[in-house]
């Protein structure tokens, strides 16, 4: 099991202490591989054995790339790691489909879901699967092509705060801040204790109790009427944005406490005004991925309009299985490649009709782009969330006002409102909190320390008594 709050409290001091007394850089990156290695055995410590084998076969391989850049090499690497990740996430999906044919076919079969299959998914391993795969690709391209040691492959694969949910980092932006790691300093431990603050704010006071609502309200997909069906997926837009944000955040912060800078994950999605921009804005490093791996790989909008929409389509579907064995993911990767084709197709219309000429049009399109942006993704969060088609077909049908007004209609608590309220104004002031802070942050050191320990107190309290109840992060299922 992952450690508790209080036994990563001492487990990360334990490692900043040892961290402190480090003389070389050598010494720093081993203390950092040792206590990233710990971190991760202590959810189960079996899968150390899959972790290091596919570090070890991986290393082989770019290794064997930088002396020969062979096609047949990188594909091995590639289909070796999609076949891990294959057998240990999506097996279990395979079976399932393949019964649920048998079934439809009416062939008569009696098997069920095989008990093994029920095995824990190791923890991480989209993440960095992805970013081995990252690795080996850009030495087969060239964009990336350094000789280095097995342990500090290891370091760049399982650095400790980005290890489990991202963000996806490449080798070029990583393993040369591993190679020159600087003791600890008061400007990376001041910047570092900040953004995890900023992230344990989003993930205790936000995510954690926005979680029960959400829960609540999925359980129960056919007691739904119109405005609580988009409450429900507002509130789970909301939830999985702080709880994923908080995460990343956290990940950046306890990362430059040790003078390492890693990619930032999010930049204020919710304020997007079409597709394209929301996904330069959600999970950056995974969008990136998947552009730079996927799309310009199957040929991008190098071709023709239809090739461009194909690719499009086939990037956000295979994004969406990426997030989760389950048809209602691909879906919903579906909905976003749809959404994606749909604004292509809209801007080669506007600039058919001339409108891209009428200032004042765009102007207000671009306003009205930004609530319909942020409601189309709310409703594709439905798919992500129900635990079946049946209930997201509920769920999307009540939305859409085709649902059935059951007389049991669920109704939420006013405080319950209210946070949903608070969850949804903060999103769209953040990026102006974000600002003030950047321009105002270096006068906080200035303030006397006891006024400073004050505020300090008073955070730990409002998180204390107004933070939800403690739930694991979204992500850590993917």
């Amino acid at each position: 099991m992952i450690f508790s709050s209080s036994t990563f409290f001492v487990f990360f001091i334990s490692l900043l202490f040892l961290y402190w007394g480090a003389k070389t850089h050598r010494q720093r990156a081993g203390l950092l591989l040792a206590g990233s290695i710990i971190f991760y055995a202590s959810w189960k410590i079996e899968y150390l054995v899959l972790l290091f084998i596919s570090l070890f076969v991986n290393y082989q391989i770019y290794c064997a790339l930088l002396k020969n850049r062979s096609r047949a090499l990188l594909w091995l690497g590639i289909g070796l790691d999609l076949a891990v990740l294959v057998f240990y996430k999506y097996i279990g999906l395979a079976i399932e489909t393949l019964l649920w044919l048998d079934n439809y076919a009416g062939l008569g079969s009696t098997n069920e879901m095989p008990s093994w299959i029920d095995w824990a998914l190791p923890l991480g391993i989209s993440f960095f699967t992805f970013q081995m795969l990252s690795a080996l690709i850009d030495v087969y391209r060239g964009d990336w092509a350094r000789k280095i040691t097995f342990s500090k492959w290891c370091l760049y694969v399982s650095f400790f705060p980005q290890l489990i949910a991202g963000p996806i980092v490449r080798a070029h932006e990583l393993v040369e801040q591993l190679d020159d790691l600087k003791p600890l300093s008061v400007n990376n431990l001041r910047m570092g204790a900040l953004i995890f603050t900023g992230g344990l704010i989003k993930k205790v006071l936000f995510a954690d109790n926005l979680g029960p609502i959400v829960d609540e309200l999925f359980a129960q997909p056919d007691s739904l009427n119109l405005g609580m069906a988009w409450f429900a997926s507002v509130a789970f837009g909301l939830q999985i944005y702080f709880d994923f944000s908080g995460y990343s955040e956290m990940a950046l912060g306890l990362a430059r406490i040790f003078g390492v800078t890693l990619p930032r994950n999010f930049r204020y999605p919710y304020i997007s005004r079409n597709f394209p921009e929301f996904w330069r804005r959600w999970h950056i490093t995974l969008s990136q991925w998947l552009r730079d791996y996927l799309y310009i790989g199957m040929g991008g909008s190098r071709r023709s309009r239809y090739c461009t929409y194909q690719n499009l389509m086939v990037t956000m579907l295979l994004g969406g299985l990426w997030h989760g064995a389950g048809w209602t993911f691909v879906f919903w990767g579906g909905l976003h490649g749809a959404y994606l084709v749909g604004y292509r197709f809209l801007k080669h219309l506007y600039e058919l009709l001339g409108i891209n000429n009428r200032p004042c049009i765009v102007n207000w399109l671009s306003s009205a782009g930004l609530p319909l942006t942020f409601c189309l993704t709310c409703f594709t969060w439905v798919f992500f969330r129900a635990t079946s088609f049946d209930d997201a077909w509920v769920i999307s049908a009540a939305m859409l006002g085709l649902g059935g007004i059951s007389e049991g209609s669920v109704e939420v608590r006013l405080y319950q409102q209210l946070i949903l309220w608070f969850c949804l104004i903060f999103v769209f002031i953040e990026p102006a909190i974000v600002k003030f802070g950047e321009k105002w942050g270096e006068r906080w050191w200035c303030v006397p320390f006891p006024l400073r320990g004050m505020a300090y107190a008073s955070l730990v309290l409002l998180l204390l008594i107004m933070g939800g109840e403690t739930q694991k992060f979204v992500y850590f299922d993917f």
